[in-house]
């Protein structure tokens, strides 16, 4: 039975699909980055990572499931959340890379002794205030720091998952 379906729109299943491929690329890469290239990641970049994994899950479990009617707009609205969260995330550590160097705060202790030692609020709160680390910039391409892609392809996603699967069938 065929399905009647307006020439413009795009079936929800394949974008999300594509969704879930392309942050599995980008934690690939930052696993490829840290491990073969040497860049240890900072606490920040840890949540960026964190993030983009929670957009990959949303976007395999949307295609998966492939819902209709108000399922899709739940999906939406979940990745609408992990992409907006994620952009926060590198944003602020945008900033922290633009700021004059001695604004820049001092490092603090690694994430693995704070999350040993501070409730988990207060690790989150600490991180997400920035520290040294998360202010150098190591890698670059194209004249973009890696916080900045992450930026940038999180909101792309976040747009591309929310225009897919928020529209009406």
């Amino acid at each position: 039975m065929a399905v009647n379906r307006p020439a413009s729109a795009l079936p929800r299943r394949p974008i999300n699909f594509a969704g879930f491929l392309i942050c599995a690329g980008l934690i690939a890469y930052a696993l490829y980055a840290q491990f073969h290239l040497g860049l240890d990641p900072c606490p920040l970049c840890i949540f960026q990572r964190i993030g983009i994994a929670a957009l990959g899950v949303v976007f395999l479990i949307a295609a998966l499931h492939n819902p209709g009617g108000w399922g899709t707009r739940v999906y939406a609205t979940f990745i609408a959340i992990a992409a907006l969260a994620t952009v926060a995330v590198a944003a602020r550590q945008v900033y922290l890379q633009h700021l004059p160097p001695g604004a820049i705060p001092s490092c603090g202790a690694p994430l693995s002794m704070m999350l040993k030692f501070m409730p988990l609020t207060t690790v989150i709160r600490k991180v997400l205030t920035g520290s040294g680390e998360c202010g150098i910039v190591n890698w670059t391409f194209l004249g973009l720091a890696m916080p900045a892609w992450v930026l940038i392809w999180a909101a792309f996603l976040g747009a591309a998952g929310l225009l897919a699967n928020a529209r009406r069938s």
